[in-house]
């Protein structure tokens, strides 16, 4: 599949929409589930939440995610390449691509609040306005995922993480997957902004992993910054790396992402604009380069021959 300017290469979902919503609900229930989970074998989940909080810049661009065609078009390239494990994404683009009949065989994960605006004025309140855990579940999905931002200076911040604490244990009930990605965040000028400092993100693993009532299906979803090393030591829990819009060349970007991945703990990649929309244009390309980092059954295989 290619990018392509047909504006009806997709009118067929809006057909399905309006004359049999109930598809939506088949196409879950027939979808092929992913094997199962290994420790050692690293996963590798795209996501597509942003444009549900409002989030659709790209490096210059902002609107680069508003076209939803442009969207799916990238989103089934990268699912078309085997070493992508699953999707990341809100109730709309996951209910397209379980219609597209693209996620046989993949992860899914939904994304769970998205109320917390890009710019607004109470960002912080970070409304579950996504999927439930019983919506989860209903789907068969793997799990969901929360955005936590922890900003000391900002009253919501208590609600928010009582929130979350909540979305944690009602996932656990159902055996699903809580994937936290926490931040500690600030107002400045206006905006939310996210401290990606070493000490920074630390301690907002410290406050995330200690949400809810269990642990027990929690995993972590951090930013790749310096001395991940001391990051990835304050956590047992399975942890994702996440892309977000980082600065510097595709090839720095991959460089620190190889680094971080070889460390203990770490069971893939969470990425989205980063490879959805490279600066060469090439999603392809992009997809394959990142799979190309993580550990595989191929490689562990051969690990264990070499020793």
């Amino acid at each position: 599949m290619s990018l392509t300017d047909d504006p009806r290469r997709y009118e067929h979902l809006s057909a399905l929409r309006l004359e049999d919503p109930d598809a939506v609900a088949r196409a879950a229930a027939s979808r092929r589930r992913h094997p199962g989970l290994k420790y050692g074998v690293q996963n590798f989940i795209v996501a597509a939440d942003h444009p549900a909080r409002g989030a659709l810049a790209v490096g210059n661009d902002p609107v680069a995610m508003a076209d939803r065609r442009g969207l799916l078009d990238r989103l089934q390239i990268a699912l078309a390449n085997p070493a992508v494990d699953g999707v990341l994404a809100s109730p709309d683009v996951l209910d397209d691509l379980l219609l597209l009949g693209a996620l046989d065989g993949k992860l899914v994960f939904g994304s769970m609040n998205r109320g917390g605006l890009s710019g607004l004025v109470n960002e912080i309140d970070d409304r579950f306005t996504g999927h439930t855990a019983a919506g989860l579940a209903a789907l068969g999905a793997d799990g969901g995922k929360m955005l936590t931002r922890i900003c000391l200076g900002d009253p919501d911040t208590a609600a928010m993480l009582e929130a979350t604490a909540k979305a944690i244990d009602s996932l656990a009930e159902r055996r699903l997957i809580a994937m936290v990605e926490p931040f500690l965040s600030l107002w400045q000028n206006g905006r939310v902004r996210n401290d990606l400092s070493t000490d920074a993100v630390i301690k907002s693993v410290a406050i995330a992993e200690g949400l809810g009532s269990t642990s027990a299906y929690t995993w972590m979803k951090l930013p790749v910054v310096a001395e991940m090393e001391r990051v990835m030591a304050a956590t047992t829990m399975p942890t994702v790396l996440l892309g977000g819009d980082p600065e510097g060349t595709q090839d720095e970007v991959f460089a620190s992402w190889q680094a971080a991945l070889a460390l203990p703990g770490v069971q893939g990649l969470t990425v989205g604009r980063t490879l959805l929309y490279p600066a060469d244009g090439d999603v392809a390309g992009a997809v394959a380069t990142a799979a190309s980092l993580l550990k595989t059954p191929v490689l562990q295989s051969s690990a264990k021959v070499s020793e």
